[in-house]
């Protein structure tokens, strides 16, 4: 890439670096997110690594004007989102990458196409498929249920965001993770968001596991309305060189809500000899 075009991407996905040395772990945020949703882990790092943030085209503070409906009506999309921030900021190896949710399965598909550019990837609450697939995979909704979820987007937006953000809060004592995310929810471009919707809930990324060659980290947690524990359980079966740790959490955020239980998981990781 020129450097002109390594500026652009840098501007378009809102990319911001912490530190000037170490290993880089490279953040990506979730649905409906954006990259402030990783300041409760980054101080924990601050001292030890490069951290690389940003946000998808659409999301957060990005650049509005390039998003391609046609480019991200599918998971492999946002995983050229990946791709091109790493070119962009000379990333060749040795990367970690950060992923929550369905950033979990963009960069399991960001690996397969460089697995170059990665040494590890840490997947928080991961999910490869949200919908059951009767006999063999149980991801926690009807197919029907879903297209409920993003019917309710079309009727009222700010409805299904302030019905979303406690569902994927989770707990009692989720306030302020649930008033952040709907804030979050709330301030993305619907247009953008159903799009985004549509490519997280639908896709089916089993068939991919098998390629992956990195080894990962899979946080599970405890009770998650959107991420069962049998579904880390066949990530697990699934993903060669993957390590299961299932958090005591209740909701879909624990780097939000348990941040302290995700950062002592990662940094357990990366000091064990399987991640070396």
């Amino acid at each position: 890439m020129n450097e002109r075009l390594d500026m652009n991407i840098l501007t378009r996905n809102n990319v911001h670096i912490e530190g000037e040395s170490g290993p880089v772990m490279l953040y990506a945020h979730g649905f409906g997110c954006n990259q402030n949703m990783w300041s409760r882990v980054t101080p924990a790092f601050a001292n030890t690594h490069r951290q690389v943030l940003f946000d998808y085209v659409g999301s957060g503070k990005s650049d509005l004007s390039a998003f391609d409906p046609l480019r991200y009506a599918s998971l492999d999309g946002y995983a050229q989102d990946v791709i091109e921030v790493c070119e962009a900021l000379n990333l060749r190896r040795g990367v970690t990458f950060i992923g929550h949710s369905v950033s979990s399965s963009i960069g399991l598909l960001a690996s397969i196409a460089r697995p170059e550019l990665f040494e590890r990837l840490v997947l928080i609450a991961p999910s490869p498929c949200f919908m059951n697939m009767p006999p063999d995979y149980a991801g926690g909704f009807e197919r029907q249920d879903l297209e409920d979820l993003v019917s309710l987007m079309d009727q009222n937006y700010i409805g299904w965001a302030n019905y979303l953000a406690p569902v994927v809060a989770g707990g009692a004592d989720a306030a302020t993770v649930s008033s952040e995310l709907s804030d979050s929810f709330c301030s993305t471009d619907p247009v953008v968001a159903r799009v985004f919707a549509q490519a997280t809930f639908f896709a089916d990324n089993r068939a991919d596991l098998p390629k992956v060659s990195r080894p990962s980290l899979i946080l599970q947690h405890r009770v998650d309305a959107l991420a069962p524990l049998a579904v880390g359980d066949y990530l697990h079966a699934n993903l060669k060189g993957s390590t299961l740790e299932v958090l005591d959490v209740v909701g879909h955020c624990a780097h939000m809500s348990r941040p302290d239980l995700v950062v002592s998981a990662i940094q357990r990781y990366l000091h064990s000899p399987a991640a070396d």
